[in-house]
């Protein structure tokens, strides 16, 4: 199988990412800091070094900034639920996922209102100023994705960022497509939240989310529970990260974090976004030169454009493309993504895309493979064409 649906989760893992999440249901089977027994000290040893590898790997200033969720949408929405309040408001860019969106929505049920700034690919000024005529008084969050899930539009963070602290409003960065790919440092960006998908550029296993903050006090819990800490009481703890962690940890996916990271430290992110945008180029070449084919993006330049893009063929359900690919041994993604927000903005929302997303391990081989495959699609949806006319 050609996978080529890195945007939704990396496939394959790295070597020592299976490895340590065999390995740790083997050596890291006891609850951490439930028990004093060797195991359950052992695993806790081995959360607390996972903690603190990504703590340094987004710049925060210790492990208790991190916070292990059950995925980015659960740190998503403990951002979101945790800091808007009745009669408070967002901004958000108009490319945001449904792990954004639909908790807003959720919130307009308790007089919470959000406004959608737009987004001016290529022209951080403008976009920066569109966030900034977005806040309004009552404003107590921005929440903005750094790369888009869809179109691969790289959104200014930092820029905005800088702006929002001189506004005094707390920004949160939906980091799932870019940790691991482009830098995202708590501190130096100036971010007050990070949340990640350690399953996708980190290279970790599913059932795994990071929310990276030294503001977690300030949050409002969403989940309460055990935390193995003052078990006396029925308060929920205030000290981090345990007052935003409650019940058992995903200790495999834990464990494939903690390899997944030194995988990416061992490669770089400079190679690894090297190597994307090389077999993302050309696979974007390749379609360039089809007719029939719609790109909604530049070329991916790793500035402006992250190595991931969407398109589709004139005339075709893109489920129909994605199935032929698929027939062909060829995995990508089709339809909306889960982000009907960044389709509405292209004017793709009722056709949808279909997507491409490599990884560190895709090939230049698999990229001409992929070439061939659609310029047979191409073709075959050209006769079909005719024989409707």
């Amino acid at each position: 199988m050609i996978y080529l649906d890195n945007g939704a989760t990396t496939y394959p893992k790295p070597e020592r990412v299976r490895r340590a999440v065999a390995d740790a249901f083997v050596r890291f089977g006891a609850n951490p800091g439930r028990g004093g027994h060797a195991m359950s000290m052992a695993t806790a040893e081995l959360v607390y070094r996972a903690r603190a590898e990504a703590a340094d790997f987004f710049h925060a200033p210790d492990s208790s900034c991190v916070v292990f969720t059950m995925n980015c949408t659960h740190a998503l929405n403990a951002v979101i639920k945790g800091t808007l309040t009745p009669g408070s408001h967002a901004v958000v860019s108009c490319l945001e996922h449904n792990a954004v969106m639909r908790p807003l929505r959720k919130l307009a049920e308790q007089d919470v209102s959000f406004t959608q700034a737009r987004v001016y690919p290529g022209d951080n000024d403008a976009t920066v100023d569109a966030f900034r005529r977005a806040l309004r008084p009552e404003t107590k969050l921005i929440v903005c994705t750094h790369v888009s899930n869809v179109w691969g539009i790289r959104l200014p963070v930092e820029r905005i960022a800088a702006m929002a602290r001189q506004y005094g409003v707390p920004i949160c960065v939906d980091a799932a497509q870019s940790a691991g790919v482009f830098p995202v440092e708590l501190e130096e960006g100036c971010f007050d939240f990070i949340c990640a998908a350690p399953h996708k550029g980190l290279y970790a296993p599913m059932g795994l989310g990071l929310l990276i903050t030294s503001r977690g006090e300030a949050l409002d819990t969403i989940l309460e529970g055990g935390t193995g800490t003052n078990s006396v009481s029925f308060d929920q703890p205030q000290e981090m990260p345990e007052r935003l962690e409650s019940g058992t940890l995903n200790v495999p996916a834990v464990a494939g974090l903690r390899a997944g990271l030194a995988f990416v430290r061992e490669k770089s992110r400079e190679r690894i976004l090297h190597h994307e945008l090389s077999v993302a180029r050309a696979a974007w070449r390749a379609l360039r030169a089809l007719d029939r084919v719609e790109l909604f993006s530049p070329e991916p330049d790793g500035e402006s454009f992250a190595p991931v893009f969407s398109f589709r063929v004139r005339g075709v359900p893109s489920e129909e493309t994605a199935a032929a690919l698929a027939q062909a041994g060829i995995a990508v993604r089709a339809g909306l993504h889960c982000a009907p927000a960044a389709h509405r903005f292209m004017g793709t929302l009722e056709s949808g895309a279909v997507r491409i997303c490599p990884s560190a391990f895709t090939t230049e081989q698999e990229i001409r493979s992929f070439a061939a495959v659609m310029r047979s699609v191409v073709r075959n949806s050209q006769d079909v064409h005719k024989e409707r006319l």
